[in-house]
């Protein structure tokens, strides 16, 4: 009965093979990371920053050392800080399946705490992070003996050759919008500008939206609508100014080295090209915390330690992908929650 508590007996019998399903799922996925030479690692979930992307909450508390002294610290929303310290450290390969928290989430597809599993090769294009996202799809479906994935009535072949397309090439398929028209190749928007393409388009935009605010309401309202159905897509070549840890293109600065990777509809993964810049990081960070501090009225420290460490780090790609939305989609669940051990509460 879907008022009984996850432990209740008959509730946990209904949602075992599920969770074995899981665990094969993640069976499997070691399996690959191993082949594929990476290294596990484990990296802390406390630390002196969460992140520093405006629209990421985070959960506080206060650690108090042997000498009595008391510091605000954070659950981390990513891993992505310490491995890339790790990066920096020497490590070429490395992955991690990381409790992560997330503030301010909840619903059929979210939950405060969930799992991540982020990995990060060095000296390799972004675009290889790309045929990982094809063969963790392939390995997930094997690992539960499905050939379809399926989320609220639509289904995706996780076999086919994933759809790539740009983000700017997607707002103009689907919202006759010319994105890339209203940015700069300083990372600036002309917010103006995309107003009057979306009030064009038919989009009503409230007077205060910013630039960022508009630009995901079309994403949600006319994009997303259209990915992941059939195959999965990859949204590639994300604007500079919705990509603060990413590298420019080098064929067009307006553009960044960032994709989203989608199926059923649902955003399973975010990948990058890493920026290495510590002078730019800082640079982007400040101006994210500005936002976040405009938006929310608070802001969360920088990492100096990670900032130091981008000056060792070499040319990398990274991504984290929602492990249980994979799982999720590859078993058919309809609630994040009936594919969690232990969920909240």
């Amino acid at each position: 009965m879907s008022d009984r508590r996850w432990w209740h007996p008959e509730r946990h019998a209904d949602r075992r093979p599920l969770l074995l399903a899981r665990n094969r799922i993640q069976g499997a996925i070691r399996g690959w990371l191993a082949a594929e030479d990476f290294l596990e690692v484990d990296p802390s979930a406390l630390q002196v920053s969460p992140g520093n992307e405006a629209h990421l909450h985070a959960l506080a508390t206060t650690a108090t050392g042997a000498d009595g002294t008391a510091r605000v610290m954070y659950l981390h929303t990513s891993p992505e800080f310490a491995m890339k310290k790790l990066l920096a450290a020497g490590e070429p390969r490395i992955a991690a399946f990381a409790h992560v928290w997330r503030d301010r989430e909840g619903g059929p597809r979210h939950s405060i705490e969930f799992t991540m599993l982020e990995w990060y090769r060095a000296g390799q294009d972004y675009t290889a992070l790309m045929g990982d996202c094809a063969a963790l799809l392939r390995l997930a479906a094997e690992a539960t003996g499905t050939r379809v994935l399926r989320h609220a009535g639509s289904e995706c072949d996780p076999f086919a050759e994933p759809e790539r397309i740009s983000v700017a090439e997607a707002f103009s398929r689907h919202a006759g919008i010319d994105l890339l028209a209203t940015c700069r190749a300083d990372g600036t928007t002309d917010a103006a500008a995309l107003r009057a393409q979306c009030a064009a388009a038919g989009l009503r935009m409230a007077e205060d939206d910013t630039w960022s605010d508009m630009l995901s309401k079309v994403l949600v309202d006319r994009v997303e609508p259209h990915l992941g159905h059939g195959r999965a897509t990859i949204l590639d070549r994300y604007p500079i100014a919705e990509a603060a840890l990413a590298r420019p293109c080098a064929d067009d600065p307006r553009e960044a080295e960032r994709f989203e990777l989608y199926a059923c509809g649902v955003e399973l993964a975010n990948g990058f090209g890493e920026l290495t810049d510590p002078a730019e990081q800082r640079r982007r960070f400040e101006a994210e915390m500005d936002e976040k501090e405009r938006v929310y009225g608070e802001r969360y420290p920088l990492d100096e330690d990670f900032l130091a460490a981008l000056a060792f780090m070499p040319p990398a790609s990274g991504i984290a992908l929602g492990f249980d939305r994979l799982v999720l989609l590859a078993t058919g669940a309809p609630r994040i929650d009936d594919v969690l051990w232990t969920p909240m509460g």
